[in-house]
Formats: C-alpha cells, sequence, structure tokens
C-alpha cells in the first residue's frame, strides 16, 4: 500500500478511493469488464504492484476458486488459475471468510506460487472476502506489494469496504445476466409456439409434427431455431398483406 501511516489526509484519501470505486463498480458493465474495472480501480488506489479477483465456482463439485481479473501484465501471473476452497491463502480466506495478511509471502507455509512471487518480486499481501449480506463469500480480493509492508487497520478496512461494494455490484451483474438469459429463454419460446399455431393452420399439421418441421429446417439451413420461426412468422405476415 503506498500509506503506511495515518495522518488526516490519509481519511481523505480513503474516502476518495471509496467514492471513486463505488462509481466505478455501480456502471452498467458485464461481468467480465466489471471485475477488469474492479482489480484497476483497486490497483490504482492503493498503489499496490498486483492486485487480483478470484471468485468462487459452484458449478464444480467440490466448488473451486477461479482466478478471474487482474490489473498485471506478467504471464506468469495472468495464466489460467483454479484452487480447491481449502488450498493456499485464497482458500484460507474463503474457508475462514476473514481476511489474511501476510508480512513476507516466501516464508509463509500456505502461499502456494512462492516460485512466482520471486519472479515478480511480490513480497507482502492482502487478502479479503467478497462477501454478502447474508455472510456468503463469493470470492477473493488479493493485492500484493513489492516492498515489506504491515498491512494497517484502516488498510484492512479499505479493502474490506472495496470488497463487499464489489461483491454486491457482481451478483447484481450474474442477477441481470440471467435475467436478461431468461428473458430471452421465454420469448423465443413465444415466437416458436406462434411459428408452430402457423405450421399447424397452414400445412395442417400436429404440434410435434410441426415442431419436428422447424428442427429439421434449422438443422438443414443452419440457423438457430429462432432465426427460423421467425422467418414463418414474417412469411404469414407478408401473405396476409
Amino acid at each position: 500500500m503506498t500509506i503506511e501511516k495515518i495522518e488526516p489526509q490519509t481519511y481523505d484519501h480513503y474516502i476518495k478511493a471509496l467514492t471513486d470505486i463505488s462509481h466505478a463498480i455501480t456502471s452498467d458493465l458485464f461481468l467480465e469488464d466489471l471485475l477488469k474495472l474492479i482489480v484497476l480501480v483497486t490497483a490504482k488506489v492503493t498503489g499496490v504492484a498486483i492486485c487480483s479477483l478470484w471468485l468462487v465456482d459452484d458449478s464444480t463439485s467440490p466448488a473451486q476458486i477461479r482466478l478471474k481479473a487482474t490489473q498485471a501484465i506478467a504471464p506468469d501471473y495472468v495464466k489460467d488459475r483454479t484452487l480447491n476452497t481449502d488450498e493456499g491463502v485464497v482458500g484460507q480466506v474463503v474457508t475462514t471468510k476473514r481476511p489474511v495478511t501476510i508480512k513476507n509471502v516466501l516464508r509463509n507455509r500456505r502461499f502456494k506460487e512462492k516460485e512466482m512471487a520471486k519472479r515478480l518480486g511480490l513480497v507482502s499481501m492482502i487478502g479479503v472476502p467478497l462477501k454478502l449480506k447474508d455472510e456468503r463469500v463469493i470470492g477473493v480480493l488479493n493485492c500484493f506489494t513489492s516492498k515489506p509492508h504491515s498491512f494497517s487497520r484502516t488498510d484492512v478496512n479499505l479493502l474490506t469496504a472495496i470488497a463487499n461494494q464489489a461483491a454486491v455490484a457482481i451478483l447484481n451483474t450474474e442477477l441481470m445476466v440471467k435475467t436478461k438469459i431468461i428473458q430471452e429463454e421465454l420469448e423465443t419460446r413465444k415466437l416458436l409456439e406462434r411459428a408452430k399455431e402457423v405450421l399447424m393452420h397452414r400445412r395442417k399439421m400436429k404440434g410435434d409434427e410441426a415442431y419436428r418441421w422447424l428442427q429439421k429446417r434449422s438443422m438443414d439451413r443452419r440457423k438457430s431455431m429462432l432465426q427460423v420461426a421467425e422467418a414463418v412468422l414474417l412469411s404469414e405476415e407478408l401473405a396476409k398483406d
């Protein structure tokens, strides 16, 4: 962290940092863009060498934690990385639901990537959970310094506030994406039903026959069923005109 002593201007700096991040992560962004923005702004306002964001992936059994964003450009750091929920410092943050600070990662037994830390010159680390109001942890925000640093209570509070805001923003973005997908699926079903009705009336087909006809046209023309349904409905409208 760039600020090591708590002086009057430090509080102004932290308040401004929180305000900047709050404005940034409440923007209407896709999840991937949102995650990148969180680490970029966090690294900028804190002055850390590397900031990274990991998310818990509940779609696997058992659940895993995946590196999803970092502002680092070093190939050693940006490679695809996955941990179990009981593995490494990131796993410790997820399971304990508490921040973890490390003065020297090379001397910490839980830190798994010591060779990478040596190559990139990483020394001190803080990991804070992305925690929702129901205490569920959905990820971890990690920050590394290139010099030894004792993370103060104010440092921990700042990054915890950032992580909590990020957790809410990520959850809301995921919900918006899911809602959009559901709406698109419902709209597709409605159009398919309307296209089936047209075929049943025009070609005297039964419902299952009309559906198979749409499927076959989709495969033969290499078009989605939605596109085929829209073509059928457009043809019906033109015929009426």
